[in-house]
């Protein structure tokens, strides 16, 4: 999935001694509707990421940082108020950070227009 963290990475660790840290990510999505109108959408996401890749994601990552994340979901099951609730999250194993570097004017493979031939 790609989209934008909506707050600051938090890091926390656990009784075991290992750290985790979470953080949201917004995905906006937008589809046609049968009047022809376009309607938009933010889907919210929970994400957890550990170990070394947890590290690397409070380190460069802020709210508005634009990243790639692939990993599986995790469904945890609690009670609340005697009523028994779920919540859903993403347990992130690979991430690419997509935001250009201060002062990059040029990303090679993203700004790339591979349509004109060079040689022409």
């Amino acid at each position: 999935m790609i989209g934008n963290l909506g707050k600051d990475p938090e890091t926390r660790t656990i009784p075991t001694g290992n750290k985790v840290c979470s953080f949201s990510i917004a995905i906006n999505r937008r589809w046609k509707t049968g009047d022809g109108d376009y309607k938009d959408a933010t889907d919210w996401f929970n994400i957890e990421v550990w170990g070394r890749l947890g590290e690397t994601c409070q380190q460069y990552l802020h709210k508005g940082s634009r990243v790639y994340l692939e990993g599986r979901l995790k469904t945890s099951k609690y009670e609340h108020d005697g009523e028994t609730r779920y919540i859903t999250k993403i347990i992130a194993t690979q991430m690419i950070m997509l935001d250009r570097r201060p002062g990059e004017d040029h990303v090679p493979g993203l700004d790339d227009n591979f349509e004109d031939d060079p040689e022409e």
